[in-house]
């Protein structure tokens, strides 16, 4: 039912490090995710003069990621609970060929025309997700989702990247985290750069060592809304980004009271019928979490009491 990526996509995501998926996500389910970006963004626009002010004290690259939020989102609880939406943990369990898989990180991103100046250079991401480098085995890989929650043309500062058969050949297999840190490679890189440009709903998965780049937003009075969910094997230590309870003062309720069981073990709550689940855990969770449904958890709990006294 949520399976929506196609096995023809994950050969192309194997082979190249990226892949558009394209409308993969609805206009109903896009509604509520827009409007909690213009909550939390909206007042943000370069027409309001504080905005200008505020841009203009920071260096280019500060400016870039001045819109970015990490999970829990003040906003909807739709926002929160799209990078953990089913069909993304779907393609997550095949690309990375295990069902036990683990979101381990998931910001919003919003970007202004006029803001500043996005362009970069290229580079992979593994430096800021890893302290090794990206595995060989399918397993030891990471897969990212950046979901377009509106259109995303070139002018609205689409993301472009080379495909690794194609980059290899100019960087050689060390892959450079940055392309620039030897001569020559950046202008060879643009020279066959591809787009990401896709229409509201679609998602750029990519791995963490494939060369990319944002650029710059050209259209007039444009925006772009897109959340990032990056997803790894559960048990994948070296693979990291920040643990989830650092945020432990944002609304977390938001994703809690309204996130599945399946959910939640992607944000790698032991999952119903795990050892770590006693009815001491179990009480003092709930009492954390007082409306958040743990009925399921309940419920295997007393099997496991049962089968035990047997």
């Amino acid at each position: 039912m949520f399976v929506r990526h196609t096995t023809e996509q994950l050969d192309i995501w194997r082979r190249d490090g990226g892949v558009i998926l394209d409308s993969f996500f609805t206009a109903d389910e896009l509604a509520p995710c827009v409007d909690g970006m213009e909550q939390m963004y909206g007042h943000l626009r370069p027409d309001d003069p504080a905005a200008h002010e505020n841009y203009n004290a920071k260096t280019r690259y500060a400016a870039q990621f001045a819109n970015t939020t990490d999970l829990p989102f003040p906003a909807t609880p739709e926002l929160n609970l799209i990078g953990l939406h089913p069909a993304l943990v779907a393609c997550a369990r095949a690309a990375l060929g295990t069902d036990a898989v683990r979101m381990y990180q998931c910001h919003t991103w919003a970007k202004f025309t006029g803001q500043t100046d996005f362009d970069q250079p290229f580079h992979c991401d593994y430096k800021n997700h890893t302290l090794t480098v990206p595995g060989e085995d399918e397993v030891d890989r990471t897969i990212n989702f950046m979901i377009y929650l509106t259109d995303v043309t070139d002018e609205h500062g689409a993301i472009h990247y080379v495909p690794v058969p194609e980059s290899d050949p100019i960087t050689g297999p060390m892959r450079p985290q940055f392309a620039g840190e030897a001569a020559g490679y950046e202008a060879q890189l643009r020279a066959i750069e591809r787009s990401g440009a896709a229409p509201a709903g679609s998602v750029f998965a990519y791995g963490i060592d494939v060369f990319h780049r944002g650029t710059n937003l050209t259209l007039p009075d444009a925006h772009r809304f897109t959340v990032t969910a990056s997803y790894k094997a559960a048990g994948n230590d070296q693979i990291g980004w920040s643990a989830w309870p650092r945020f432990f003062r944002e609304p977390w309720h938001l994703v809690m009271d309204s996130a599945s069981v399946e959910q939640r073990t992607c944000l790698g709550i032991p999952a119903p019928g795990d050892p770590f689940w006693t009815e001491l855990t179990l009480a003092r969770t709930k009492d954390r979490w007082p409306n958040t449904d743990w009925s399921v958890y309940d419920e295997a709990l007393a099997t496991s009491s049962s089968d035990h006294a047997c």
